[in-house]
């Protein structure tokens, strides 16, 4: 691989892991006012609409003919509706420092799901012990949350749902790259997001009737933020990723973008970090690296 492709390749990574670490806040301030399915659903909107302009103009989206468009209406079933709308509802309940930390079994899934169905991955040692080092990394730096919990039903119910998000998701990473690698990342983007916020406002009609949303001045930010740094941009990032690098290295974002959440939490929301910052943040770095390809 060529130093200047490797460069790109680890750029864009790094920098989709630390704007999907800012979206755990976001999500937190946003729900204080808004519904969780409306709120996702508007998310959605808002990125399907900033992208929709540059997938249209710059034709990405004749690329996507024949099976290619059911193949990506059923991802964005999986990539966006389902787990975004599995992810808020729980995070109503689940602290978002567990739901990091629930989510972080992603790499896991997705090892398993892509030596099943994508031809020519296999599951190494390496990247059995890199999800299995994140993930460790992951619960010492939550450790301090995990202890303050007790087990209400509210709460295993969320906590089920973000593992189960968790799953989907990996599915939904291991489909695109065995059936849309060719795709243009914008194309993508611009399609599933359009298709997840049709269908989560329409769940949020359905289920949500009667409860107010206050678009206050800090939903509207997370709201931008959200939509135009935490979606557009990431997923662009994301899909430009996938047919690059292995599956492995997709399934340690959620390692890194935790440990870009706790850094947040403590530098902008005051929470208290210890001694798990430091060795907690080390494990997760570790673990990312092994799933960086090495030069050729």
């Amino acid at each position: 691989m060529r130093a200047a492709v490797r460069t790109r390749i680890v750029a864009t990574y790094l920098a989709v892991a630390a704007l999907w670490g800012s979206t755990w806040m976001a999500i937190r301030i946003g729900l204080e006012d808004l519904p969780p399915l409306r709120f996702a659903g508007v998310r959605m909107a808002i990125a399907a609409l900033v992208l929709a302009p540059f997938a249209l103009r710059g034709g990405a989206w004749r690329e996507v003919v024949g099976p290619a468009r059911a193949q990506l209406a059923l991802v964005a079933v999986l990539q966006i509706a389902l787990p975004y709308g599995l992810m808020f509802v729980a995070q109503q309940w689940v602290p978002s420092g567990l739901a990091a930390v629930l989510f972080a079994s992603f790499p896991v899934w997705i090892a398993l799901l892509a030596r099943a169905l994508v031809p020519g991955e296999t599951l190494t040692p390496a990247r059995v012990a890199s999800a299995l080092l994140g993930i460790a990394g992951v619960a010492v730096l939550q450790l301090p949350h995990l202890g303050d919990l007790e087990g209400s039903g509210r709460l295993l119910l969320g906590g089920a749902l973000v593992v189960l998000s968790s799953m989907i998701v990996a599915l939904a990473n291991v489909l695109v790259r065995r059936h849309l690698a060719a795709v243009s990342p914008l194309a993508m983007t611009a399609g599933q997001t359009a298709v997840g916020a049709v269908l989560l406002l329409a769940a949020a009609a359905l289920l949500e009737q009667g409860r107010p949303a206050a678009f206050t001045a800090s939903a509207v930010a997370a709201l931008a933020w959200l939509a135009v740094f935490g979606t557009a941009l990431t997923y662009v990032g994301l899909y430009w990723l996938v047919p690059r690098v292995p599956m492995a290295a997709i399934g340690a974002l959620p390692l890194l973008d935790t440990s870009v959440a706790v850094t947040l939490g403590a530098l902008v929301l005051h929470e208290p970090v210890g001694w798990n910052l430091a060795l907690g943040g080390g494990m997760v770095l570790a673990a990312a690296a092994l799933t960086i390809p090495r030069r050729r």
